[in-house]
């Protein structure tokens, strides 16, 4: 009787050890923006708000950037499981040997532009206009723009983030981001016109999903649930992006509905996240085409060796089955 009583013990404990929330846990994942919560992160906020990542057996923590945070070294150190990166910053990393990987692009086409006067027709009218470029501009964008426009180094000058150079100077133009600077001009009542630099041909893509292939490698299943979540969440957001909207304001209380109602105009007007392979091949397409133009680039403008195996940055493998049609 004691020997049956041991036994009977031991399988209600092994019941109960089995019936515990932490045999049923959720695959706990950290994902580490770009910057201040904003529009631009909406399929991620909305994939949380809207119980998209627990339908997929997920517990996110989504963390903010910001400009003091170095997302890629914080992504090296394991204090996140993704980070919201950018193909020029994946492909030198690669060069430097860290071995990241990119598993989606949010956005089809890069965000950046140029904010001019509404004189200016197209980019090809800014010679001779004064250029405000941020440092980070001038090893990303400004080499490509430069090339294909004809403009001159002598036409820069340092962007400081501060618009009112722009306001005050007719013959003045800025770098910009559509949700930003566009937003802010708007706001001043200034007639403006935005150029997309990737309507020129501008190749990376941004926003992208980016890991330790040490984490593909050890949870493949984990983040094929994680992508595909966070692309149901970037259809959601854009057909209501109220429940992601509440989520940013939280993380950043100084983000108004106004700002959030303009950014997500923008990404619907650029098509941003639907738009370029994104339409036929789903939300967060990528192709082999598209990353050889950014490499290619990159190494003729010399920010990258040619040595560089460009296709280890990443992966299609996540994306082309994730199949989340805008």
């Amino acid at each position: 009787m004691r020997v049956l009583h041991r036994i009977l013990s031991s399988i209600v404990l092994a019941a109960s050890i089995c019936s515990t929330p932490s045999a049923n846990a959720d695959d706990h994942i950290t994902i580490l923006t770009s910057w201040y919560a904003q529009a631009e992160h909406g399929g991620f906020y909305q994939a949380q708000a809207t119980g998209l990542y627990k339908k997929a057996r997920l517990d996110v923590t989504i963390k903010m950037g910001g400009p003091q945070v170095n997302g890629m070294q914080l992504l090296v150190g394991g204090q996140a499981d993704f980070i919201l990166g950018y193909d020029f910053q994946v492909l030198s990393s690669v060069e430097a040997g860290i071995p990241v990987t990119t598993v989606a692009a949010s956005f089809q086409f890069d965000p950046q532009g140029m904010l001019t006067h509404d004189d200016v027709k197209s980019l090809a009218d800014l010679k001779g206009k004064t250029i405000l470029v941020a440092g980070s501009g001038r090893t990303s964008w400004w080499p490509w723009l430069k090339e294909k426009f004809g403009y001159s180094d002598g036409q820069t000058r340092p962007y400081t983030f501060n618009l009112q150079p722009f306001f005050a100077d007719a013959n003045v133009a800025m770098q910009a981001y559509p949700s930003s600077e566009t937003f802010q001009a708007d706001r001043a009542n200034v007639k403006t016109h935005f150029f997309l630099f990737a309507d020129a041909g501008y190749p990376p893509y941004n926003t992208t999903i980016v890991g330790m292939k040490k984490t593909l490698a050890e949870k493949p299943e984990v983040v094929a649930r994680f992508v595909k979540a966070s692309m149901e969440g970037w259809k959601s957001y854009l057909a209501d992006p109220a429940p992601g909207n509440a989520l940013i304001k939280k993380d950043n209380p100084e983000m108004t509905d106004a700002q959030l109602a303009f950014g997500v105009a923008q990404l619907k007007k650029l098509r941003l996240v639907t738009g370029g392979d994104a339409s036929t091949l789903g939300i967060g397409a990528m192709t082999d085409t598209r990353w050889k133009k950014t490499y290619d680039y990159m190494v003729s403008a010399k920010l990258l060796k040619a040595s560089t195996d460009y296709k280890s940055a990443y992966t299609l493998q996540y994306i082309q089955n994730a199949n989340v049609m805008p």
